[in-house]
């Protein structure tokens, strides 16, 4: 079964981007157990500058960003992954009243939860199973915080389409109420070999972690997906400033799901993720088309990466 979604849900994204022109799959259905694997492994990998940009990031401005957001804040976190950032946002916050991730995947939030639970004891762990794309509440922490500071690292903002990422940054701003902040990752404009290589790591890994979407869509579908006869394919898409990925169908094929069938032409691709890349003016335009202002801006010492603060304009 689909981690923190129904099957049947699955099963209607997966039809409905497939009936498609072009076809589509949803990034969201990467994460499951193998999936969550495969992308930890990626952060390791030579080319992939993101994650640790933004760990080094989180170390170097841990006390402004500690000062800029307050004491007794209750962290939301969309996404929590392996919880390392949370780690050392948790570590420079003061006073943090409770945590709560917000995950699609059960095996990521019981690990993430159970490794903090231990670090951080007087933050209280309050764990939200679901997308966090569908309007939720989080759970009310025992002790009364100061406010709510939403953390969203890791430039997943930039899987989002402009009209996405405006609606995701007002339903944050919503969560938020008037006093609360969000702590945003955002993959700054850069030399596109840079960029480029970061989504084609030479050991495979990021094209091993791309197909395996496939591989989960036969498994829990039962779809005949033929891993061999598609390919992961990443472009730098220079005027969008944009990763653009894609699986690549290697030959004229048909695809059975249930009693439903697709034709893929020889070359034809099959959307799966954009990594759009952002500098100061397209942030700040997304912040106020969704009633937010930048309060609060670091970068790393290349401007590969930057945190923003936004709170309600």
């Amino acid at each position: 079964m689909p981690e923190g979604a129904s099957l049947e849900s699955m099963r209607q994204d997966v039809l409905a981007g497939l009936r498609g022109t072009p076809k589509r799959l949803s990034s969201k259905y990467f994460y499951d157990a193998r999936g969550s694997k495969l992308f930890e492994q990626i952060t390791r990998t030579p080319e992939y500058y993101l994650t640790r940009v933004e760990c080094d990031l989180l170390r170097a401005s841990g006390a402004e960003i500690a000062a800029a957001v307050g004491p007794r804040a209750h962290v939301i976190e969309y996404g929590s992954g392996s919880g390392a950032k949370t780690r050392l946002l948790l570590r420079a916050l003061d006073d943090a009243v409770a945590y709560t991730p917000v995950e699609i995947s059960y095996s990521a939030l019981a690990g993430s939860i159970g490794h903090l639970a231990a670090e951080f004891p007087g933050v209280e762990m309050l764990p939200l199973l679901g997308d966090f794309l569908q309007a939720q509440s989080p759970p009310s922490p025992r002790r009364t915080p100061a406010r709510r500071l939403l953390f969203f690292p890791g430039s997943t903002i930039g899987n989002f389409k402009r009209a996405q990422a405006v609606a995701l940054l007002r339903a944050m701003r919503a969560m938020l109420g008037p006093d609360g902040l969000a702590l945003i990752g955002f993959d700054l404009v850069k030399d596109p070999e840079v960029i480029l290589a970061a989504y084609n790591d030479a050991a495979g890994i990021t094209a091993a972690f791309t197909l395996n979407l496939l591989a989960r869509l036969n498994r829990e579908l039962g779809a005949d997906f033929d891993l061999d006869a598609f390919a992961h394919r990443a472009r730098y898409a220079v005027p969008k400033r944009r990763i653009e990925t894609a699986l690549v169908s290697l030959r004229p094929q048909r695809v059975q799901i249930g009693a439903e069938a697709f034709d893929f032409a020889a070359d034809e691709r099959v959307e799966v993720e954009i990594s759009q890349k952002y500098d100061d003016p397209l942030i700040a335009e997304l912040a106020t088309d969704a009633g937010l202002r930048v309060e609060r801006g670091w970068n790393d010492p290349r401007n590969w990466f930057g945190l923003r603060l936004l709170g309600a304009a």
